[in-house]
């Protein structure tokens, strides 16, 4: 099988199936079609396929013509139908993996997915879950799911691994292209077929690892790292605030130095798909081993805390002109998890208008990249622009999203105050009316 599936790869003739459309997806699928593989993509949401098999881009990190050319060409199409499956050689499983309300791993999209695919899986095939997930799942969960469901045997007939997707929405420099990939399969052969596929592909280096679990485990660090350095810094933000220290100015003089210190930044809370969410993953799966991960469900805490926090101060600043939330109008500038991206998901900036809302406050919010957001069913719908008279009509200003094409300008000089807890107005010269995280 290792030989055969080598040689398939060698002269373009493995089909790729991606299942999951969305951010990884997509732009996973645009690559492998790009390199000279027919690859047919996967969504449950059928406006999704209608939009790719037009060749209608939804996906900041995709290139319109790239996806128009491949899409004309043949070599990539969508379908809302798993019965391609058994066409395919290559299956790269690129579902959400949420959370669920009580803050534990929900993993349906994974268990749904494996269970179809495991209806139209043939041998000699390969199962890739690009999926972030706590360490064990491809193993514990996924393979038995497709043993039982294709009546098939992995590693005899066929190789199952897991590959940790990379993306960094609105990142210019690394792309899916250019972004070193991490595999790990349950055997040897599986392991360098599968980064054989990838090396077809991408730019990026491949780096082997010994098991699935080792590759989930470091998708999680990856994210973890982050999460508890921001909560670091977020609790020191907290700090300085009452020591009346400019946390801001602290990092710029600390990341002077060449080693040892990589600057981090705070902010209203943590927002993206794998950041907020992932460190819950291993902090569950490691109750399973009677482990407390202390210092990352800490962070986690602090993290999750920003919000209000961020609420906190914007009561406090009002209280200084006599106003109370209850009675005031405040303008979010930002409502997009990172600057210059239209993509919300998990963001704070909708926690923080959340909790204004609920305080009685009047809230309204300007994007210039997302005009609109669902949440709990209900559709809020941004400002479609802003200019002096609209800032100046508004009590506070809060800048919870960095996003360069705003004029920060004429927002300071038309507003009457401003909570800027991005530092995305670090550059005004004139501060009196300016209050930073």
């Amino acid at each position: 099988m290792k030989q055969k599936l080598l040689s398939k790869i060698e002269h373009r003739e493995i089909v790729v199936a991606v299942i999951g459309l969305g951010y990884v997806g997509l732009p996973l699928a645009v690559e492998k079609a790009k390199a000279g593989y027919k690859t047919i993509g996967f969504d449950v949401q059928k406006k999704k396929v209608d939009l790719v098999n037009r060749g209608i881009n939804y996906i900041g990190d995709v290139v319109n013509e790239d996806l128009q050319q491949i899409v004309a060409s043949g070599m990539l199409s969508a379908t809302s139908d798993y019965a391609f499956i058994k066409d395919t050689d290559f299956i790269a499983i690129c579902v959400p993996t949420p959370l669920d309300d009580a803050r534990q791993p929900d993993l349906h999209y994974i268990e749904n997915s494996a269970r179809e695919i495991a209806k139209y899986l043939t041998k000699d095939s390969i199962v890739v879950l690009e999926s972030t997930t706590y360490p064990g799942t491809t193993e514990e969960l996924l393979r038995p799911l497709l043993e039982q469901g294709s009546g098939l045997v992995c590693e005899k007939d066929f190789y199952l691994g897991f590959s940790p997707e990379r993306v960094d929405p609105g990142n210019l420099l690394y792309k899916t292209k250019n972004t070193p990939k991490v595999v790990g399969a349950t055997c040897d052969d599986a392991a360098e077929v599968i980064a054989a596929m990838y090396a077809s592909v991408l730019e990026g280096d491949v780096h082997v690892v010994s098991s699935p679990a080792v590759a989930e485990m470091e998708k999680i660090l990856e994210n973890t790292y982050r999460n508890v350095n921001i909560g670091l810094i977020n609790e020191l933000a907290m700090l300085c605030d009452l020591m009346q220290i400019s946390l801001w100015e602290v990092i710029d003089a600390a990341k002077t130095k060449p080693y040892g210190f990589q600057a981090f930044y705070p902010g209203p809370g943590l927002g993206g798909h794998c950041i907020p969410l992932d460190p819950y993953y291993l902090s569950w799966k490691a109750k399973e081993y009677g482990f407390e991960t202390t210092m990352i469900e800490n962070s986690m805490r602090i993290n999750d805390g920003m919000p209000q926090y961020c609420v906190d101060r914007a009561a406090r600043i009002l209280n200084r002109f006599g106003k109370a939330l209850c009675s005031s109008k405040i303008l979010i500038l930002g409502v997009a998890y990172k600057q210059d991206i239209d993509d919300c998901r998990e963001s704070p900036a909708i926690r923080v208008i959340e909790l204004l809302r609920a305080a009685g406050t009047e809230v309204a919010y300007f994007d210039p990249y997302i005009a609109e957001y669902d949440r709990g069913g209900r559709s809020f719908v941004g400002l479609p622009s802003i200019d002096v008279q609209t800032v100046a009509s508004f009590d506070l200003i809060i800048v919870t999203t960095a996003h360069t094409n705003v004029d920060y300008e004429m927002v300071q000089q038309s507003a009457a105050f401003i909570f800027d807890t991005k530092n995305a107005m670090k550059q005004i010269a004139d501060r009196g009316n300016i209050e930073v995280l």
